[in-house]
Protein backbone atom coordinates (compact mmCIF):
# COMPACT_ATOMS: atom_id res chain seq x y z
CA UNK A 1 0.00 0.00 0.00
CA UNK A 2 3.06 2.71 1.37
CA UNK A 3 4.29 2.13 -2.52
CA UNK A 4 0.93 3.03 -4.20
CA UNK A 5 0.26 5.84 -1.66
CA UNK A 6 3.54 7.23 -2.56
CA UNK A 7 2.96 6.88 -6.38
CA UNK A 8 -0.43 8.50 -6.09
CA UNK A 9 0.43 11.22 -3.99
CA UNK A 10 3.50 12.25 -6.56
CA UNK A 11 1.21 11.86 -9.20
CA UNK A 12 -1.14 14.49 -7.81
CA UNK A 13 1.86 16.82 -7.07
CA UNK A 14 3.76 16.23 -10.77
CA UNK A 15 0.87 17.13 -12.20
CA UNK A 16 -1.48 19.61 -11.77
CA UNK A 17 -4.21 17.85 -10.35
CA UNK A 18 -3.52 18.48 -6.71
CA UNK A 19 -2.93 22.11 -7.41
CA UNK A 20 -5.87 22.66 -9.28
CA UNK A 21 -8.16 20.92 -6.33
CA UNK A 22 -5.83 22.83 -3.51
CA UNK A 23 -6.28 26.08 -5.14
CA UNK A 24 -9.98 25.99 -6.18
CA UNK A 25 -10.58 24.94 -2.65
CA UNK A 26 -9.11 27.46 -1.17
CA UNK A 27 -10.16 30.49 -3.93
CA UNK A 28 -14.00 29.80 -2.86
CA UNK A 29 -12.66 29.34 0.86
CA UNK A 30 -11.32 32.73 0.86
CA UNK A 31 -14.73 34.01 -1.08
CA UNK A 32 -16.65 32.54 1.71
CA UNK A 33 -14.75 33.62 4.62
CA UNK A 34 -15.00 37.45 3.35
CA UNK A 35 -18.67 37.17 2.84
CA UNK A 36 -19.50 35.24 5.78
CA UNK A 37 -16.84 35.85 8.11
CA UNK A 38 -15.22 39.61 7.55
CA UNK A 39 -18.21 41.25 5.82
CA UNK A 40 -21.06 40.37 8.39
CA UNK A 41 -17.60 41.29 11.53
CA UNK A 42 -18.37 37.61 12.42
CA UNK A 43 -15.45 35.43 14.14
CA UNK A 44 -17.28 32.37 13.88
CA UNK A 45 -14.82 30.46 11.72
CA UNK A 46 -16.85 27.33 10.85
CA UNK A 47 -19.89 29.47 9.04
CA UNK A 48 -17.16 29.37 6.10
CA UNK A 49 -17.46 25.33 6.01
CA UNK A 50 -21.31 25.22 5.55
CA UNK A 51 -20.44 26.69 2.04
CA UNK A 52 -16.94 24.71 2.22
CA UNK A 53 -18.78 21.88 2.10
CA UNK A 54 -21.40 22.26 -0.84
CA UNK A 55 -17.94 23.09 -2.70
CA UNK A 56 -16.50 20.29 -1.85
CA UNK A 57 -19.43 18.33 -4.01
CA UNK A 58 -18.29 19.84 -7.51
CA UNK A 59 -14.55 19.67 -7.00
CA UNK A 60 -13.85 16.12 -5.44
CA UNK A 61 -13.90 14.43 -9.06
CA UNK A 62 -11.01 16.54 -9.41
CA UNK A 63 -9.55 14.12 -7.47
CA UNK A 64 -11.17 10.82 -8.05
CA UNK A 65 -12.35 10.51 -11.40
CA UNK A 66 -8.72 9.88 -12.77
CA UNK A 67 -8.10 7.08 -9.96
CA UNK A 68 -9.13 4.16 -12.29
CA UNK A 69 -10.91 5.10 -15.26
CA UNK A 70 -7.56 6.57 -16.00
CA UNK A 71 -5.68 3.29 -16.14
CA UNK A 72 -8.33 1.83 -18.82
CA UNK A 73 -6.97 5.61 -21.02
CA UNK A 74 -3.68 5.17 -21.01
CA UNK A 75 -3.61 1.09 -21.17
CA UNK A 76 -2.27 0.03 -17.79
CA UNK A 77 -5.21 -1.43 -16.31
CA UNK A 78 -3.67 -4.74 -17.15
CA UNK A 79 -0.55 -3.82 -15.29
CA UNK A 80 -2.71 -3.32 -12.48
CA UNK A 81 -4.66 -6.64 -12.51
CA UNK A 82 -1.31 -8.80 -12.78
CA UNK A 83 0.96 -6.58 -9.99
CA UNK A 84 2.03 -8.91 -7.19
CA UNK A 85 0.44 -5.77 -4.83
CA UNK A 86 -2.74 -6.82 -3.77
CA UNK A 87 -6.06 -5.18 -4.96
CA UNK A 88 -7.29 -4.34 -1.72
CA UNK A 89 -3.83 -2.41 -0.88
CA UNK A 90 -3.74 -0.57 -4.51
CA UNK A 91 -7.36 0.91 -3.71
CA UNK A 92 -6.50 2.30 0.03
CA UNK A 93 -3.09 3.58 -1.46
CA UNK A 94 -5.38 5.71 -4.02
CA UNK A 95 -7.90 6.17 -1.32
CA UNK A 96 -5.57 7.58 1.49
CA UNK A 97 -3.79 9.65 -1.35
CA UNK A 98 -6.52 11.63 -2.47
CA UNK A 99 -7.29 11.94 1.65
CA UNK A 100 -3.39 13.35 1.91
CA UNK A 101 -4.67 16.05 -0.51
CA UNK A 102 -7.72 17.18 0.57
CA UNK A 103 -6.19 17.10 4.46
CA UNK A 104 -3.71 19.50 2.94
CA UNK A 105 -6.21 22.02 1.82
CA UNK A 106 -7.98 21.20 5.03
CA UNK A 107 -5.07 22.90 7.24
CA UNK A 108 -4.56 25.53 4.95
CA UNK A 109 -8.18 26.90 6.33
CA UNK A 110 -6.35 26.95 9.80
CA UNK A 111 -4.48 30.47 7.91
CA UNK A 112 -7.89 31.90 8.50
CA UNK A 113 -8.44 30.63 12.15
CA UNK A 114 -5.38 32.78 12.28
CA UNK A 115 -6.83 35.62 11.23
CA UNK A 116 -10.13 35.91 13.32
CA UNK A 117 -7.55 36.04 16.18
CA UNK A 118 -6.26 38.83 15.26
CA UNK A 119 -9.79 40.94 15.26
CA UNK A 120 -11.03 38.97 18.57
CA UNK A 121 -11.52 35.33 20.17
CA UNK A 122 -12.93 33.13 17.90
CA UNK A 123 -14.30 29.13 19.25
CA UNK A 124 -11.11 27.02 19.03
CA UNK A 125 -13.19 24.09 20.21
CA UNK A 126 -15.93 24.88 17.97
CA UNK A 127 -13.45 25.16 14.94
CA UNK A 128 -11.95 22.01 15.82
CA UNK A 129 -14.96 20.04 15.24
CA UNK A 130 -16.20 21.05 12.44
CA UNK A 131 -12.56 20.69 10.87
CA UNK A 132 -13.47 16.76 11.65
CA UNK A 133 -16.73 16.99 10.72
CA UNK A 134 -15.11 18.45 7.22
CA UNK A 135 -12.42 15.58 6.95
CA UNK A 136 -15.04 12.82 7.92
CA UNK A 137 -17.84 14.28 5.05
CA UNK A 138 -14.31 14.44 2.58
CA UNK A 139 -13.35 10.46 3.31
CA UNK A 140 -16.80 9.71 2.33
CA UNK A 141 -17.24 11.65 -0.76
CA UNK A 142 -13.90 10.35 -1.87
CA UNK A 143 -14.55 6.66 -1.62
CA UNK A 144 -17.90 7.45 -3.25
CA UNK A 145 -16.14 8.91 -5.88
CA UNK A 146 -13.24 6.25 -6.13
CA UNK A 147 -16.43 3.73 -6.71
CA UNK A 148 -17.49 6.07 -9.73
CA UNK A 149 -14.18 6.00 -11.28
CA UNK A 150 -13.82 1.89 -10.54
CA UNK A 151 -17.09 1.34 -12.45
CA UNK A 152 -16.83 3.13 -15.87
CA UNK A 153 -13.78 3.64 -18.33
CA UNK A 154 -14.72 7.35 -18.99
CA UNK A 155 -13.17 10.19 -16.92
CA UNK A 156 -16.12 12.28 -17.27
CA UNK A 157 -18.55 10.03 -16.90
CA UNK A 158 -17.09 8.89 -13.67
CA UNK A 159 -17.23 12.98 -12.24
CA UNK A 160 -20.80 13.32 -13.90
CA UNK A 161 -21.91 10.54 -11.44
CA UNK A 162 -20.20 11.31 -8.29
CA UNK A 163 -21.40 14.98 -8.29
CA UNK A 164 -25.42 13.71 -9.68
CA UNK A 165 -25.43 11.16 -6.94
CA UNK A 166 -24.51 13.90 -4.66
CA UNK A 167 -26.35 16.78 -5.14
CA UNK A 168 -29.84 13.62 -4.91
CA UNK A 169 -28.65 12.66 -1.68
CA UNK A 170 -29.25 16.32 -0.58
CA UNK A 171 -32.96 16.16 -1.64
CA UNK A 172 -33.81 12.84 -0.43
CA UNK A 173 -34.61 13.11 2.75
CA UNK A 174 -37.27 15.91 2.07
CA UNK A 175 -39.24 12.33 0.67
CA UNK A 176 -38.52 10.46 3.39
CA UNK A 177 -36.45 10.00 6.26
CA UNK A 178 -35.47 6.65 5.02
CA UNK A 179 -33.18 8.43 2.89
CA UNK A 180 -31.21 10.36 5.83
CA UNK A 181 -28.29 8.15 6.19
CA UNK A 182 -27.37 9.04 2.86
CA UNK A 183 -27.43 12.79 2.82
CA UNK A 184 -23.76 13.41 3.79
CA UNK A 185 -24.57 17.39 3.61
CA UNK A 186 -27.18 17.23 6.20
CA UNK A 187 -25.00 14.72 8.32
CA UNK A 188 -22.05 17.17 8.23
CA UNK A 189 -24.28 20.01 9.43
CA UNK A 190 -24.17 18.70 13.07
CA UNK A 191 -20.42 19.70 13.26
CA UNK A 192 -20.16 22.96 12.81
CA UNK A 193 -22.50 23.78 15.87
CA UNK A 194 -19.77 22.43 17.87
CA UNK A 195 -21.52 18.90 18.44
CA UNK A 196 -19.39 15.40 18.36
CA UNK A 197 -21.90 13.22 17.06
CA UNK A 198 -21.64 9.77 17.45
CA UNK A 199 -24.62 8.68 15.55
CA UNK A 200 -22.90 11.13 11.91
CA UNK A 201 -19.47 9.63 12.55
CA UNK A 202 -20.59 6.80 12.54
CA UNK A 203 -22.40 7.25 9.68
CA UNK A 204 -19.79 8.60 7.76
CA UNK A 205 -17.27 5.77 8.65
CA UNK A 206 -19.75 3.24 7.59
CA UNK A 207 -20.41 4.98 4.14
CA UNK A 208 -16.64 5.43 3.79
CA UNK A 209 -16.08 1.58 4.41
CA UNK A 210 -18.87 0.46 2.00
CA UNK A 211 -17.92 1.91 -0.58
CA UNK A 212 -14.09 1.45 -0.33
CA UNK A 213 -15.38 -2.19 -0.09
CA UNK A 214 -17.33 -2.28 -2.87
CA UNK A 215 -14.44 -0.75 -4.95
CA UNK A 216 -12.47 -3.48 -3.78
CA UNK A 217 -15.25 -5.88 -4.79
CA UNK A 218 -15.82 -4.44 -8.67
CA UNK A 219 -12.03 -4.23 -9.31
CA UNK A 220 -11.29 -7.84 -7.67
CA UNK A 221 -14.18 -9.42 -10.49
CA UNK A 222 -12.74 -7.54 -13.42
CA UNK A 223 -9.31 -8.86 -12.65
CA UNK A 224 -10.81 -12.55 -12.46
CA UNK A 225 -12.46 -12.20 -15.89
CA UNK A 226 -9.14 -10.97 -17.42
Amino acid sequence: MWAVLKKEIKSYFLSPIGYVFIGLFLAMCSLFFYLDVLNYGSLQFENMFYSAATILTFITPILTMRMFAEERKVGTEQLLYTSPRSITSIVFGKFFAALFVVLIAELFTLIYLAILFLFGTPHVQTALVTILGFFLLSMAYVSFGMFASSITENQIIAGVVTIGFFIITWFLPNFSTVFQPLSLITMFDKFPLGLIAIEEIVSFVSFTVLFVLLTIIVLQRKKSVK
